[in-house]
């Protein structure tokens, strides 16, 4: 293994930029005589616009326009799609009605866009936007999930405000297993919405060239491809030889820089009526309000089991607010993303899912950091935590008892795992987190008047997204490989052109690794170029942990063609047969004979040697491949956490966490380790601390730092990381994604230590200091009671 290649912990190369403030983000971009968009949004979540008077704004000088969604209609821009059709149980195509992207005489959010104006200055914008009128009728918002079905129409096409009513599974096995069981396992169960917080806001510069007739937008995006597909095929900006999208550093995603967003949208088509570049970064608020949310599922799960603890069924209703408009890949989250993954770990051979998406007046609801998985494993992980205790089993018996043995396995619900080794997980896990010890640790709070618990959770996800073979026959509107291209100097050194884009995930080192692994050349040599659509060929994007499994894997292709390539140069240039040429290290060898040629002569001889042969050798050395999988790939892992519960007040101290995780290869294991950190530290606000909060009428009450609580480093412990392998059989590193690992099976973990604790099932996320004390409170009282 070379120092800096497959396994290497090689300190991250962009870092150094990042940390002294070298790094080039959208916001930094400044155009000469450009001009700023400030957006009037809706105060209201439900309402009808009755009409806008922008003539006090447009008579301020400095003011270039308003712009209303009239004016986009009148130019045939828009509405923004949704990327993934689902068809309800009865066959029909769900209900999307048109996302415009400034409000067309109905406002469906607080936050919902209805005009833009562009002046010489924010300040001066945001001074014109006051002298905006807009006449709004108010309608009823429709706010809770539960009850939405009965409430005003959102969307008058979406009848009862279902988009879809969904399922997966074989409902009458299901059933039959049911009425076969011992023992049954029920529980009500919320998935709370979260607001992403990427720590860049969402930005935007678009400038048209006349002279050229071409667009250029850069913004921060996780895909910048698909963001000028969307904006040249689907809402008719331009042809797409006509944009160029540059996505530069962008400070954080987390899924929800996926979408092309109506901000940059109206950035790019507004440049060309002002004749002048605009900018627009949102403030904190406007993210709060605007970035698509997460989760917000309610679910009645149950687990049907034998008298020995086997599962014999698995059903799941759920209900998934998916705001006032299907965002991009919504209608794939609460679907195809959750319900494929309801087998867990466990050989369950019945399931049995239902989902009914629902449209309210809050902010649309779309992917982020594990998307799907993490709603599917809290709903199993806390099944099996609950049956566990309700069989008096314990809870790592249970889950090895109903482990799957033998890959490749088929699930009841589409998925196919290829690999794995649970056991070898779980184990690994309970010798670090010493769980036989735990019994003298709880006996030891409890002197200390503290309660202890100690909850587990073994997550498997289906990442690496996605063979678009399966994904097209599950309604994804486009396939999901990746591309890349790799160019050799003519002195040596290489560049990877990668359709992936990085935003936080150490790409610039992790697949130069590979490079260098690979080619046998200096790490100093490889260079990484990604979000640019005038430099790099078309690609997908970052999203989903695709990038290793499904990006690098386009790298390893393509450099398997270099290699070709260079074995026939180096033929011709050492006269021997391609037969015999071998590489390895960095050189070229003529088998048997001490005749060689290293990298960098080759590499200078591809582009200026004399005489090759036609039909047979072009000059250069440059190779493309595209990149298609031929399944997902399947992390797997068990979390293991221990906490302190202050029964007087409720407040909850993480003492111990460990996180055992199989990625596969591990290109390099500090990246993975604090992609694992940073995931579980994300699970951790989810289940103790994130939640967004309408009121009644619709309007946000979390929509700042000061109501919405993020996870800070004194709730987190040291975590205690680990790993085992086994290779991915479907992609040729043998690799599985890890970026959100941590933040899917950490949430089960934490609520499954503190109902541990604290004796009582009845907790909902965030688990909070008051929630848990008021379960503690009712929990004495039903014991009071009895």
């Amino acid at each position: 293994m070379s120092d800096n290649g497959i396994g290497a912990r090689v300190t991250r190369v962009e870092d150094k930029r990042f940390i002294t403030g070298g790094g080039h983000y959208t916001d930094d971009l400044n155009r000469a005589g450009q001009t700023y968009a400030y957006f009037l949004r809706s105060p209201h979540a439900h309402a009808n616009v009755k009409g806008i008077d922008a003539s006090g704004a447009l008579a301020m000088a400095g003011v270039h326009a308003v712009l209303t969604g009239d004016d986009l209609a009148a130019d045939e821009i828009g509405p923004l799609p949704c990327g993934w059709m689902i068809h309800s149980k009865d066959g029909s195509p769900m209900v999307t009605p048109g996302h415009p992207v400034l409000a067309q005489g109905k406002v469906r959010y607080v936050g919902d866009p209805v005009a833009v104006v562009i002046a010489d200055t924010l300040g001066l914008a945001k001074e014109a936007a006051e002298a905006v009128s807009v006449d709004y009728e108010e309608l009823a918002p429709v706010i809770d999930l539960e009850s939405a079905k009965t409430a005003a129409l959102v969307h008058d096409e979406a009848a009862a405000n279902t988009a879809f009513e969904w399922e997966l599974g074989d409902k009458a096995a299901t059933q039959a297993a049911f009425d076969s069981a011992h023992h049954v396992t029920t529980l009500e169960l919320s998935n709370n919405r979260l607001v992403p917080n990427a720590i860049e806001p969402r930005a935007a510069v678009a400038e048209y060239d006349a002279g050229l007739d071409r667009y250029t937008l850069w913004t921060t995006s996780q895909n910048p491809h698909v963001a000028r597909l969307v904006m040249s095929a689907f809402l008719n900006i331009a042809p797409e030889h006509k944009l160029r999208v540059i996505a530069p550093d962008v400070g954080g995603g987390f899924g929800s820089k996926i979408y092309v967003y109506p901000e940059e949208t109206v950035c790019v088509w507004a440049s060309r009526k002002v004749k002048r570049p605009i900018r627009w970064t949102a403030d904190r608020t406007e993210s709060f309000l605007t970035d698509a949310h997460a989760r917000d599922h309610v679910t009645t799960a149950e687990m049907a089991l034998d008298e020995k603890g086997k599962i014999l069924g698995l059903r799941v209703k759920t209900l998934a607010n998916v705001g006032g408009y299907m965002n991009l890949f919504a209608s794939s989250v609460p679907t195809y993303l959750y319900a494929t993954l309801l087998s867990g770990q466990y050989n369950i051979q019945n399931i049995y899912a239902e989902v009914d998406a629902i449209y309210t007046t809050t902010t649309p609801v779309d992917a982020y950091r594990g998307a799907g998985r993490p709603e599917a494993t809290f709903v199993v992980e806390r099944l099996m935590e609950v049956s566990a205790r309700e069989m008096g089993i314990d809870p790592a018996t249970l889950r090895k008892r109903n482990f799957i043995k033998s890959f490749p396995h088929q699930t009841p619900v589409i998925m196919a795992y290829d690999a794995g080794d649970f056991d070898a997980v779980i184990n690994k896990a309970l010798e670090i987190a010493d769980y036989k010890g735990f019994g003298k640790r709880k006996r030891e709070s409890a002197k200390k008047g503290k309660l202890r618990g100690i909850g587990f959770s073994n997550y498997i996800e289906a990442c690496g997204i996605a063979p678009s073979q399966a994904v097209g026959s599950l309604g994804a509107g486009v396939g999901l490989w990746e591309s890349a291209e790799v160019r050799v100097n003519p002195v040596g050194t290489v560049e990877i052109l990668t359709g992936a884009h990085t935003h936080g995930q150490g790409h610039e080192t992790t697949f130069a690794q590979l490079v260098v692994d690979r080619l046998g050349i200096p790490f100093e040599n490889v260079s990484i170029v990604h979000g640019d659509t005038d430099k790099v060929q078309f690609g997908m994007g970052t999203y989903g942990s695709r990038s290793g499994p499904v990006g690098m894997s386009a790298i390893s292709k393509a450099l398997d063609k270099v290699i070709d390539k260079g074995k026939k140069i180096a033929a011709h240039l050492l006269e021997a047969a391609e037969a015999d040429i071998e590489f390895a290290d960095g050189n070229f060898t003529v088998s048997g004979t001490d005749k060689a040629i290293d990298w960098t002569s080759l590499a200078l001889g591809a582009y200026v040697a004399h005489g090759f042969p036609p039909q047979e050798i072009e000059p250069g050395l440059k190779e493309t491949s595209f990149y298609d999988p031929t399944n997902f790939t399947f992390p797997s892992g068990c979390h293991i956490c221990e906490v302190e519960v202050d029964p007087d007040t409720g407040v909850t101290d993480i003492i111990s966490w460990t996180a055992v995780d199989d990625f596969g290869v591990v290109i390099n294991p500090m990246i993975v380790e604090g992609q694992v950190h940073g995931g579980i530290a994300q699970g951790v606000g989810q289940a103790m601390l994130e939640c967004a909060h309408y009121d009644e009428d619709g309007q946000l009450l979390t929509g700042s730092y000061m109501d919405y609580t993020m996870p800070r480093a004194d709730n987190l412990p040291s975590f205690k990381i680990g790993t085992t392998v086994t290779e991915c059989p479907s992609n040729p590193i043998g690799m599985k994604g890890c970026g959100e690992a941590g933040a899917i099976g950490s949430p089960p973990a934490l609520i499954n230590a503190i109902t541990d604790a604290i004796g009582s099932e009845d907790l909902a996320m965030p688990a909070t200091s008051e929630s848990v004390w008021q379960a503690l409170q009712t929990s004495a009282l039903k014991q009071a009671a009895e």
